[in-house]
């Protein structure tokens, strides 16, 4: 079912609800809708584990596992988990930081390389299709409110 045929379904009552909740609401199912629609799509990786490669080709330098915790937004434990699991499939590989050995860098393999060149145009099919007849203002204010709002929950910590 949609967020769109649930929020209009007479299952549940909106009345009174603040903006502000039913946002964080509707972020959490649009959430646990698009995971499980990545997850089907992709097959071989789960989309938490594509996204953790989206990141790392993101980045400058191969980032550290506290580094990519910092990016995902999601603890040392559960990054370490979704690594190992990119590391058995030979999509990740750990190498010793030249500097300092005590780090350990997370570099994509050419397998990892080959999957995305092999799903690059499925996923910007699938993009252009989610994103279609949304005016690019409405994606910057939208950037922009979630920004603030992460910012916010920052700073109440």
């Amino acid at each position: 079912m949609s967020i769109e045929s649930v929020v209009n379904s007479d299952q549940l009552d909106f009345e009174g609800i603040p903006s502000s909740y039913y946002l964080l609401g509707l972020l959490s199912a649009f959430e646990n809708r698009f995971q499980a629609m990545a997850d089907n799509m992709m097959k071989e990786i789960s989309w938490k584990q594509f996204f953790a490669i989206i990141c790392i080709n993101m980045c400058k330098e191969a980032p550290t596992i506290r580094e990519l915790s910092e990016i995902l937004g999601s603890s040392h434990q559960n990054v370490k988990q979704i690594l190992l699991k990119l590391e058995s499939k030979g999509f990740v590989e750990f190498m010793e930081d030249a500097n300092d050995k005590r780090k350990q860098r997370i570099a994509l393999t050419k397998k990892c390389q080959k999957f995305c060149e092999k799903n690059n145009e499925m996923s910007m099919n699938v993009m252009a299709k989610m994103f279609e007849g949304i005016p690019e203002r409405d994606l910057k204010t939208t950037i922009k409110t979630i920004t603030a709002i992460e910012k916010n929950l920052t700073e109440a910590l």
